[in-house]
């Protein structure tokens, strides 16, 4: 989902800002990339007689129950957690995500519905950048049937992209361009606070701080592996369009800058964790430092 997500921002807030020192490195992304790997498949070894003169053949009838939906195992309630890592002409960034996916299973088929809680975000120079809990919420992507098969043995999940407006209205999200006019009449008030799409925050400094209004269509997909039976661990991808509504100081509208999810999807790592039924944002808010790693930092 991203995910979501998901929101690839700052890069084109802040191009006018310049460059400083980098964060720290204490935390990376490395910890949480050594679980992307492809898991293998289990290994067995054959038997045979030790008497020459005879040969054993052992048959095993495997009973196939047609009736099984492939995937049906992931049906519930799953914590979620990604990242996605941008880089622009100026600035990388980190989107941490968090919410929850819930698969169900519809004619046949796994149906995921995404949905997000909150979401925090980590650049390689001292800004800070966030977005508030209503405007993370208001990313609402459609239920979406999941491709489901097995790579050596061990499930695999993929989710397409399907482009997810906020901040705006489209009849045909899937079609329909992102507008360029910052005027577009289908422009709304998605996180609720008086501002046109949603509203990123943005501290520079103590004299340097203010807001950017955007409206964006977010095009996300993944591939998750069921590492374990309560986890799911993978990568998301991310082709996500942004639109410039307006700032609170000119500053923060200035031009984009060229920006795009870094080519090394490790560093976009996704996991799920099974939870129970009853899980909300408040307890998930509570209970992901149990659940996922903690908050990388740029490091590439």
């Amino acid at each position: 989902m991203r995910p979501l997500i998901l929101l690839g921002l700052t890069a084109l807030a802040l191009a006018a800002c310049g460059s400083s020192e980098a964060a720290d490195d204490d935390v990376t992304t490395d910890g949480v990339a050594a679980t992307m790997e492809s898991p293998t498949a289990p290994s067995t070894s054959g038997s045979s007689t030790s008497d020459p003169t005879t040969t054993v053949t052992e048959t095993t009838e495997t009973t196939v129950d047609e009736s099984a939906v492939p995937g049906e195992e992931l049906v519930g309630r799953w914590a979620h957690y990604d990242v996605v890592a941008y880089q622009g002409d100026v600035l990388k960034t980190l989107i941490i995500s968090y919410g929850f996916n819930d698969f169900t299973e519809v004619d046949g088929q796994i149906v995921d519905q995404g949905s997000f809680c909150f979401s925090e975000q980590r650049t390689d120079q001292p800004i800070e950048t966030s977005l508030s809990d209503a405007a993370t919420q208001a990313i609402k992507p459609s239920p979406t049937p999941v491709e489901i098969d097995t790579v050596d043995g061990v499930l695999r999940v993929r989710r397409p992209a399907t482009p997810t407006p906020v901040g705006i209205r489209l009849d045909d999200p899937a079609n329909e361009a992102l507008p360029t006019d910052p005027n577009d009449p289908r422009i709304v008030d998605d996180d609720g606070d008086g501002n046109p799409g949603i509203t990123v925050s943005i501290r520079v400094s103590d004299e340097i701080s203010g807001e950017l209004y955007i409206a964006r269509r977010e095009i996300f997909a993944y591939e998750a592996f069921l590492t374990e039976p309560d986890a799911l661990t993978g990568i998301v991808t991310d082709n996500s369009e942004q639109l410039v509504i307006g700032a609170s100081d000119p500053i923060f509208a200035s031009s984009p800058a060229n920006w795009g999810q870094y080519p090394d999807l490790s560093k976009s790592p996704m996991i799920l964790k099974r939870v129970d039924a009853g899980w909300d944002c408040d307890r998930l808010a509570t209970e992901s430092d149990a659940l996922f790693p903690p908050t990388p930092v740029v490091d590439w």
